[in-house]
């Protein structure tokens, strides 16, 4: 238990510290931690998630992809286990957006159960900020196509938790609502 902590506070201090200068999209600017925080938060309560490398990979799921963290900083600080999930979910950005948006429609299905844990927690985070605090700039049409595309992704990851696919399903239903989606 003790070792596990450590390690859970070591991830937040690493992703706090990679994170430091980001802000996220929302109309609070909120910090960027608030994120991975969140999404380990819902794999924890919602989806009753205990896997300790799950966790640890939850609070650095965004930290290759967006900041200068490397893939051999995750290996010394936290393990193989860690990294491979880690870079399961992580997005090629040298790839056109709208080709990492494909890609994560079309690999979802084939994705290891963690990640799949871990993709869901996310969608849950961020259709939850899509409906609640949207990012600056974003026209409707824009939250209409997000929320959207997450049900394409989300459809690909199902059978893996019905609390996190319930918690899911439920802010798609009011997403939808708010947004004239209905």
């Amino acid at each position: 238990m003790e070792e596990s902590t450590g390690l859970l506070l070591k991830a937040l201090h690493f992703a706090a510290e990679k994170h430091s200068n980001q802000r996220r999209k929302d109309s609070r600017a909120s910090p960027y931690i608030n994120h991975p925080i969140q999404v380990t938060e819902i794999l924890w309560r919602v989806g009753e998630v205990r896997d300790e490398a799950l966790l640890l990979a939850s609070i650095l799921h965004d930290t290759i992809e967006d900041t200068t963290a490397t893939a051999d900083e995750i290996r010394a600080e936290f393990g193989e286990e860690v990294l491979a999930l880690v870079l399961e979910v992580t997005d090629d950005k040298n790839l056109p957006k709208q080709v990492r948006k494909q890609l994560q429609v079309e690999t979802a299905p084939h994705k290891t159960r963690n990640a799949k844990l871990l993709k869901l927690a996310d969608k849950i985070s961020n259709v939850g900020d899509i409906i609640t605090s949207p990012p600056g700039g974003w026209s409707l049409e824009r939250r209409r196509e997000y929320l959207l595309w997450t049900e394409r992704v989300v459809t690909g990851l199902r059978g893996i938790s019905p609390n996190l696919e319930g918690q899911y399903d439920a802010l798609l239903v009011e997403g939808k609502r708010l947004l004239g989606l209905e």
